[in-house]
């Protein structure tokens, strides 16, 4: 490692495995600290699968950090309604209450528009497509990650951000996710005027599925049917007349989907819901982040914004080291992020794993409880879960830059 003059943090040497918006988000913040940053990516481009993610102010406000211009992008909500599948009504998020405590808005963003947000400014030397990790080796003072080309990289620390089938992850030792016993069947359709307000999202339980219709910007709208799953799932050869045959009948705008879909707009799915055993302590120069350390169910659709939320936190770690650290510094530093977001990340992934199916008489109580409750309800949490004070200080530092 490199130090900087006028008691600047060192310039470290950081690598990241993956290039998807976990990988590209921490690469930007290392960089924007001054580190000499190499993302490494399998694919042979960066590139954004599935449909729309949803960005809650907690997220909002690292890419804020992060200098990531997302105005104009997706949809702005706000509104989520919430209502069983024979049209009880059970509660309504209000977003724009959310967002008024919170500091940001709640925004629908198709994931491929998210990456290349990210990716605006990003300078492309610093991505090398088409290497796939294969190997890790390092001590208190120096990583090396070896690929299946035959090459290696060194570095000060060794980051892997490469999702739920994490090569890093497994190289570590830390234990496999484990499925949830449901998945989800999901894309992106473009439907004008499905809805009469394309600011309001709406999510509908039933006793054996959920689904949501959430508006996703112009015409697009993200839909998901979830059903139960099993290892032993055999795909049906025309699984659009298994979906309508369990949803038809929901709602009219669940009905305009349905008989839009056709089987192709099925064909990468259903997938599978994964949750990950939180790894304690990690060991040496590297750790994990995003889906590679804490895979867990859609439900509450934070997965990317628990991804953003490790970049913060990892950044505002480094960042913290002295100007000319000893050997283990860098060490205990990663071991500082990780205990540091260990019990957040831990209730948001309790949290999204309690499945929401259940009988229309389970679900009633929640029809009595006031709207306002239930937006304030969320709001606590995530500004429980976020850092919201750590979040809020960076964000009056990067201000004042």
């Amino acid at each position: 490692m490199r130090s900087r003059a006028c008691n600047a943090p060192p310039v470290l040497r950081a690598l990241v495995v993956g290039a998807g918006v976990a990988g590209i988000s921490t690469a930007r913040g290392l960089l924007r600290d001054g580190h000499d940053v190499t993302v490494f990516e399998q694919r042979p481009h960066p590139s954004a699968g599935g449909g729309a993610v949803t960005i809650w102010p907690n997220g909002a406000a690292v890419l804020k950090q992060l200098g990531v211009d997302m105005a104009g992008a997706g949809q702005r909500l706000s509104a989520v309604q919430v209502m069983t599948s024979t049209g009880r009504p059970l509660a309504t998020l209000d977003m724009t209450v959310m967002a008024h405590g919170l500091g940001a808005p709640v925004r629908m963003v198709p994931r491929r528009v998210l990456l290349e947000r990210l990716l605006e400014d990003f300078p492309a030397e610093r991505i090398r497509c088409g290497v796939r990790a294969v190997g890790v080796t390092g001590t208190d003072g120096e990583v090396t990650v070896e690929f299946d080309d035959g090459s290696s990289a060194g570095g000060d620390l060794l980051v892997g951000a490469d999702g739920l089938h994490s090569m890093v992850r497994d190289l570590t030792g830390a234990p496999p996710a484990r499925p949830t016993g449901w998945c989800s069947w999901q894309g992106l359709i473009s439907l004008p005027d499905l809805v009469e307000d394309n600011r309001v999202a709406l999510m509908i339980v039933g006793r054996h599925g959920n689904l949501g219709l959430w508006p996703a910007g112009g015409s697009e709208v993200q839909w998901w049917f979830d059903l139960p799953w099993s290892p032993d799932f055999v795909r049906p050869a025309r699984p659009v007349e298994m979906i309508r045959a369990r949803f038809t009948g929901w709602s009219d705008p669940v009905d305009r989907v349905l008989a839009a879909l056709t089987d192709d707009d099925l064909a990468g799915s259903p997938y599978p819901h994964f949750r990950h055993p939180i790894p304690g302590a990690g060991r040496g120069a590297f750790t994990l982040l995003g889906d590679a350390a804490h895979t867990m169910p859609p439900t509450m659709a934070q997965g990317t914004n628990q991804a953003l939320l490790d970049t913060m936190v990892l950044c505002k770690a480094l960042a913290d080291l002295r100007t000319t650290p000893s050997c283990g510094d860098v060490t205990r530093a990663l071991r500082w992020y990780e205990s540091t977001r260990r019990r957040r990340v831990a209730m948001v992934s309790r949290a999204t794993a309690l499945q929401l199916s259940h009988s229309e008489l389970v679900l009633r109580p929640a029809s009595f409880i006031p709207d306002r409750l239930h937006t304030w309800a969320m709001t606590a949490f995530l500004r429980w879960v976020s850092h919201h004070r750590m979040s809020m200080g960076r964000i009056d530092v990067a201000s004042r830059a």
